[in-house]
């Protein structure tokens, strides 16, 4: 079921999602050559916390029989780590590398979630254009995120995009629903036909999560139950905010 906030709600949306975009603005300025993910972890739940919010995803449920809880603020994805890649102390950032930053933040009964890829130092022509495409799809999606228009509009438009561009999204994850959960319905994927799916209302408020693979489409989860890669060791980038659908041009909430 579909959620529509109220006026009230919108508002404590807004404050949850300023507070992960002020992180994710700490975690980017302290990226360099030689910064341990779990450092960046802990800058992350510093700004978080000192706002009065909680990292969401910390002890964040797997559901699969084995596989412990997320023990971590952010997702820290390295280069052909796609998503859910776990911060350690033995993870030291190279030079060259592209990591990707996904988070979210929790206060007052209400979720913000985002995700950013940042280059390491100097990168590389081709991680800084399948950077670039990965945050273009983002905004070619949200141009058809308005009341009355299709989940299947901001769908397709993401994924022709990407293709158009000689790249292929993940069809495995998606975005979808955010709120009082960090996971609501709609389930929002990244490719899709136009005019299909549910139809948009003013007061939705969405995470719209564009995943891209500079090669081949394949996956892989690595044995630590989280961790998703490429499986031709290509680059991936992920590019996400939570919006908040309007009866005119949706209002990016995670954005400072």
């Amino acid at each position: 079921m579909v959620e529509i906030k109220s006026k009230r709600e919108i508002e404590l949306m807004r404050e949850v999602c300023h507070i992960t975009a002020l992180a994710h603005e700490a975690v980017e300025k302290a990226i360099k050559p030689g910064i341990t993910t779990l450092e960046l972890d802990k800058i992350a739940e510093d700004v978080i916390r000192k706002n009065g919010a909680i990292p969401a995803q910390k002890g964040y449920p797997s559901g699969q029989k084995g596989v412990p809880n997320f023990p971590s603020t952010i997702c820290a994805s390295i280069n052909d780590e796609v998503i859910h890649g776990i911060p350690s102390s033995r993870v030291h950032l190279k030079e060259g590398d592209i990591i990707s930053i996904d988070m979210v933040a929790y206060k007052n009964g209400f979720n913000g979630d985002a995700a950013r890829t940042h280059i390491v130092g100097n990168g590389t022509e081709e991680a800084k254009r399948l950077i670039e495409i990965t945050k273009k799809a983002f905004f070619e999606g949200i141009k058809y995120a308005i009341a009355g228009n299709r989940i299947g509009d901001v769908c397709h438009a993401i994924g022709e995009f990407v293709e158009k561009n000689n790249y292929n999204v993940v069809k495995e994850f998606q975005g979808h629903g955010i709120g009082r959960n960090m996971h609501e319905d709609p389930g929002i994927p990244n490719y899709g036909k136009q005019g299909r799916g549910i139809k948009l209302e003013s007061g939705m408020t969405l995470a719209i999560e564009p995943m891209v693979i500079a090669g081949k489409d394949g996956i892989l989860e690595l044995e630590d139950g989280w961790t998703i890669i490429t499986e031709d060791g290509s680059l991936s980038a992920h590019y996400e905010n939570t919006i908040l659908i309007t009866e005119n041009e949706p209002e990016i909430l995670t954005i400072l």
